[in-house]
């Protein structure tokens, strides 16, 4: 009698310090970042690539749109686009602010200004991690609707 009731608490004692174990190493699991900590940490996003119906358009896009920074805040949501080393407009500001939000349950991003000439402020996020953003936005070439796919990294 003795040998079985030292057998269920050994098999207790066991069962209680595995079970501990386990949560002591979910705790220490930090939680996933959210997509506005994505987008706020780690820096300034800067102009990867571009793709229009699925071609590289890197080359038509003018030097002083690739070169161009920017900055997302989580505090007020609100950002910054920094010219870079060109500007389109000699006229224009080297810095100006803007505004920003995700809407759709975070699936898209409204910046309250057109990062590309003739484009939307509007994107449809298409993945964000901590070095890379990417959205899309529906554009017109030439009379014909096509995806517009743009890639900035840390």
């Amino acid at each position: 009698m003795q040998k079985r009731i030292l057998a269920i608490v050994i098999l207790l004692s066991a069962t209680l310090f595995l079970a501990s174990c386990s949560k002591e190493d979910d705790n220490n699991t930090p939680p996933p970042k959210t997509k506005t900590e994505l987008l706020t940490t780690n820096g300034s996003w800067k102009f990867s690539s571009a793709t229009v119906g699925g071609t590289n358009v890197n080359a038509l896009l003018q030097a002083c749109q690739k070169d161009n920074i920017m900055t997302f805040t989580a505090a007020g949501l609100t950002g910054t686009l920094d010219e870079g080393l060109t500007k389109c407009n000699a006229s224009d500001p080297q810095t100006s602010a803007f505004t920003w939000s995700f809407a759709s349950g975070e699936t898209v991003l409204n910046i309250s200004t057109p990062l590309f000439t003739g484009g939307s402020s509007t994107f449809t996020l298409v993945s964000l991690t901590a070095t890379e953003l990417v959205v899309s936005q529906n554009i017109t070439v030439g009379g014909t609707p096509q995806n517009a796919v743009v890639t900035f990294i840390h």
